[in-house]
């Protein structure tokens, strides 16, 4: 009887653990309550997205790949603007703010940049350490997607269209 109760006991455990790693795998965290501020002086809460999806986009001036990622991105910038999508690029701590100006100039981005002066975004964010490291939240808030490394097009347009979506 004893080992029949234990195996009981042991089954509902199991499920119970299955159950919360099922949850986990599938339920989406808020977006990191951080705000930002952009090179024009806006503040930005980075969780309150205002039902739009936002890219949020770690990057730095001196990161090969964050500067050949950058067409990639002021394109789907143009195509996605007038569909509720906002990108807000992040500067990394270490960046020079006259850097990070002066590559806004020059490449004429046209989406948000911001400098994590104190990187606190970076911390909150879940430490980002590399660069380029970009998060999609969706309307709800949530961050849905997740890229280490450069984005290829049709990636991030599947990532976008999905945040869209729910």
């Amino acid at each position: 009887m004893k080992s029949g109760k234990a195996k009981i006991v042991v089954a509902v455990l199991l499920l119970a653990l299955g159950g919360a790693v099922a949850y986990a795998l599938t339920s989406k965290p808020a977006a990191p309550p951080v705000t930002v501020t952009a090179l024009n002086g806006q503040t930005i809460n980075l969780s309150q997205t205002q039902g739009k999806v936002v890219l949020v986009n770690f990057w730095a001036t001196s990161c090969p790949g964050c500067v050949e990622e950058m067409p990639l991105l002021i394109q789907t910038y143009e195509r996605y603007k007038g569909k509720g999508v906002r990108l807000v690029a992040v500067a990394m701590d270490y960046d020079k703010p006259a850097y990070v100006a002066n590559f806004v100039t020059r490449y004429q981005l046209p989406f948000t940049v911001a400098i994590d002066t104190s990187g606190a975004a970076a911390k909150a964010f879940g430490n980002v350490q590399l660069t380029p490291t970009s998060f999609i939240i969706n309307r709800k808030g949530k961050v849905v997607a997740q890229k280490i490394g450069n984005w290829t097009p049709a990636e991030l347009d599947r990532a976008l269209d999905q945040a869209l979506a729910s």
